[in-house]
């Protein structure tokens, strides 16, 4: 599959699986909301204590495996390198990010200060592999 069938896909299906190495080379599974920014790099919304975030940082190789809310059907694995962008460098991506995968909020506001209290970060990173390639 081609980057830009993947990417296509991801602007409309935000559930997943994202894939992380822990420290002992086993994988670490989370499940993630997940959108595109502007320049086509995979977002997630998560907190600065989760494993992955931790992951990430020793190790920034991450999967994403995205599906239809249908579950069953088509779906798309993403691979890159990604970064982890804390507070408060974070705050107005995250912005970016809801709006993204949820539309517009109804109280900014509030979003901002939950972000903050919940020591939200942003994954992110670009797509450099996607698949599968092979169904069945």
């Amino acid at each position: 599959m081609d980057i830009e069938r993947a990417t296509e896909f991801l602007r409309h299906n935000h559930r997943g699986v994202l894939s992380t190495f822990r420290r002992d080379g086993r994988l670490q599974m989370s499940p993630v909301t997940a959108t595109l920014d502007g320049a086509g790099r995979v977002i997630i919304s998560t907190r600065e204590t989760a494993m992955k975030v931790h992951n990430l940082r020793r190790d920034p190789r991450a999967t994403l495996v995205m599906f239809t809310d249908a579950f069953f059907g088509e779906w798309v694995r993403v691979e890159g390198e990604a970064e982890v962008i804390s507070q408060p460098e974070a705050m107005e991506l995250l912005v970016d990010y809801y709006r993204r995968a949820a539309g517009e909020h109804p109280d900014w506001a509030d979003y901002r200060v939950a972000m903050e209290r919940e020591r939200r970060v942003i994954v992110r990173f670009p797509i450099e592999r996607a698949g599968p390639d092979v169904g069945g």
